[in-house]
């Protein structure tokens, strides 16, 4: 008995590497399918409430998917009235950013010793056509992996609705092989994770409002784009947070003369972060939610390296589905209160 035990001990430490390389080797198959799984979870209660309007499951699936364009075409009309912003400004910001920028990457080569080229401006240089041309080809590249994902997010979005792929059965045939079992945990998790996304939505939302406000106020160019930007990157746990304020504080520094003003506006933005990321999230999660912030830090590195920025965005939430999982099972209910910080 010890020696099948040792076995399977071996079998598992071998097996689990061999599962996360396939995850990041086909990461262009589980991302979308991973994503389209919670964008799923998070319209069943609609789905459940057209059926009982004795709506065709057909119809049903048709409405949600064109709630979520609706949705789509509203982040897309906002991405172009940020973009008009930015088109309609002054060209004189950009002269006077290039001026700044000129002068920080001088003052940075002159500490590190760069001899400056003679005649030359330090942006320009650094910004050439060559580079520009460089840069061309993994753009393309990248907007053509993104256009993919989206289409086969899609896919397994209308699969996941038609319920051609049940979550619960999975779990039920694969882990956990209880009916019952099964059924009460895949209602744990569809309830906290649609209570998860609709919190980082929500929070999100005032984030973008906030940053966007800051800016309005202290006069710093571009407020609805830095208000989507600040919405957007903020679905990224603590990491989106950090990213926003210190692009924004870089991009006020260009504008802002007065230091006392910048000091005050970058003190401004970070208390919007802390106010919904660190004190009112937490409050509308509830304790029951919690994870431990090493078990944050950690999941958010772990699958931004499987995954990269998708990994970000979908930590958390992975991070949940497998503290519920683990919940279900005596022997691993204590990596499940590791995750949750509890020691109960």
């Amino acid at each position: 008995m010890d020696k099948i035990k040792t076995t399977n001990y071996l079998l598992l430490i071998i097996v689990i590497p061999i599962i996360f390389y396939l995850l990041k080797v086909l990461s262009f198959i589980f991302v979308p399918l991973v994503f389209s799984m919670f964008i799923a979870l998070l319209f069943l209660p609609l789905m459940r409430f057209l059926r009982k309007r004795k709506l065709p499951k057909a119809v049903s699936v048709f409405v949600v998917l064109l709630v979520i364009a609706l949705g789509v075409k509203a982040g897309v009309e906002l991405v172009k009235l940020s973009s008009k912003e930015i088109i309609a400004s002054d060209s004189q910001f950009f002269h006077k950013a290039e001026d700044k920028i000129n002068v920080l990457i001088d003052n940075t080569e002159a500490f590190f010793g760069v001899d400056k080229v003679e005649g030359s401006r330090s942006l320009t240089r650094l910004l050439n056509k060559d580079a520009l041309l460089g840069n061309l080809s993994p753009t393309l590249s990248f907007i053509s992996k993104f256009l993919t994902a989206l289409l086969m997010t899609t896919f397994f979005v209308v699969l996941w609705l038609a319920e051609s792929i049940n979550v619960e059965q999975v779990i039920n045939k694969t882990i956990l092989k209880k009916k019952h079992t099964s059924i009460k945990t895949f209602m744990k998790i569809e309830k906290d994770l649609i209570k998860f996304i609709k919190v980082k939505f929500l929070v999100s939302f005032l984030t973008g409002i906030g940053t966007g406000l800051a800016c309005y106020v202290f006069d710093v160019s571009f407020p609805i784009f830095w208000g989507l930007f600040a919405f957007i990157i903020n679905f990224v746990q603590m990491v989106g947070s950090f990213i926003t304020v210190i692009l924004l504080s870089i991009f006020a520094f260009v504008e802002i003369e007065n230091m006392s003003v910048l000091l005050f506006f970058t003190l401004s933005i970070t208390g919007v972060q802390v106010l919904f990321g660190a004190i009112l999230e937490p409050v509308f999660m509830g304790k029951s939610f919690s994870i431990n912030i090493i078990a944050v830090l950690v999941m958010l590195m772990f699958w931004g390296f499987i995954w990269g920025i998708p990994g970000l965005i979908m930590a958390i939430p992975i991070t949940v589905f497998l503290k519920i999982i683990l919940e279900q099972f005596p022997k691993t209910k204590i990596i499940s209160d590791l995750l949750s910080g509890s020691t109960s």
